[in-house]
């Protein structure tokens, strides 16, 4: 099961991964300007770049985490799709 910090680690960037997608939805040009939502870019960047994502992908697939906790952050293709998403429409 997972730890306190790690099931804190995915709601935060479950949060982000939503954030992120309305932003892009909504407001694609704040992707650009908007210093809380670029600090949320950043950091869902690099937690799918880095491993983590990969190792809580992994604990997921375990049954590591809640049944209640919302965690579309670690789709297969979630964070991978929104990525390329932003790269195509903003470049």
């Amino acid at each position: 099961m997972a730890g306190k910090r790690t099931t804190d680690r995915v709601r935060r960037m479950e949060l982000y991964f939503d954030t992120i997608g309305y932003t892009l939805k909504n407001y694609p040009d704040m992707l650009k300007r908007d210093k809380y939502v670029i600090g949320m870019l950043k950091a869902l960047t690099d937690y799918y770049e880095n491993g983590l994502w990969q190792k809580d992908y992994e604990l997921d697939e375990k049954g590591g985490f809640p049944a209640d906790l919302k965690r579309g952050v670690l789709s297969q293709d979630g964070v991978y799709n929104l990525l390329q998403e932003i790269k195509k429409t903003i470049g």
